[in-house]
């Protein structure tokens, strides 16, 4: 996967927020961010280290304050180039990174753990309890 796989153009990842998008590994797939840097862009796994079903961005873009993404379940901070967290209840933990590329404004999935599936979130999600868990109403 040398070249990568285009995920979307710079432009188009927030610089205070993320972009959330969804990647395969294997016959799984999980959620994952981008987040925009001084000199680049970022990807992380989407989840809280604190609970790991916890979404950092359940749609709509996570929360960025100062520089850092906010969990807003627990309030753990998290540095955008590093994912590791400042603050909360994971203090010390790191949030899984994906490898990506920029090149010619456009960010590009360089991580050959991965394929990239499509932007927005995995649709194996049940967004209405944030969880994978299917009920069924019979």
């Amino acid at each position: 996967m040398a070249q990568g796989q285009h995920i979307a153009a710079v432009d188009e990842v927030p610089v205070e927020g993320s972009l959330l998008f969804t990647v395969r590994d294997g016959f799984d797939t999980e959620e994952a961010i981008l987040l925009r840097l001084a000199d680049g862009v970022v990807a992380l796994r989407n989840y809280c280290p604190h609970w790991t079903d916890v979404r950092l961005d359940s749609g709509s873009g996570a929360e960025v304050r100062d520089g850092e993404v906010v969990c807003t379940k627990h309030g753990a901070t998290f540095e955008k180039a590093t994912g590791d967290c400042t603050y909360g209840p994971c203090e010390g933990a790191t949030i899984d990174r994906l490898d990506v590329t920029v090149r010619d404004g456009a960010v590009f999935l360089t991580d050959e753990d991965y394929e990239f599936e499509h932007l927005g979130p995995d649709g194996d999600r049940d967004l209405s309890s944030r969880g994978r868990i299917g009920f069924s109403g019979n």
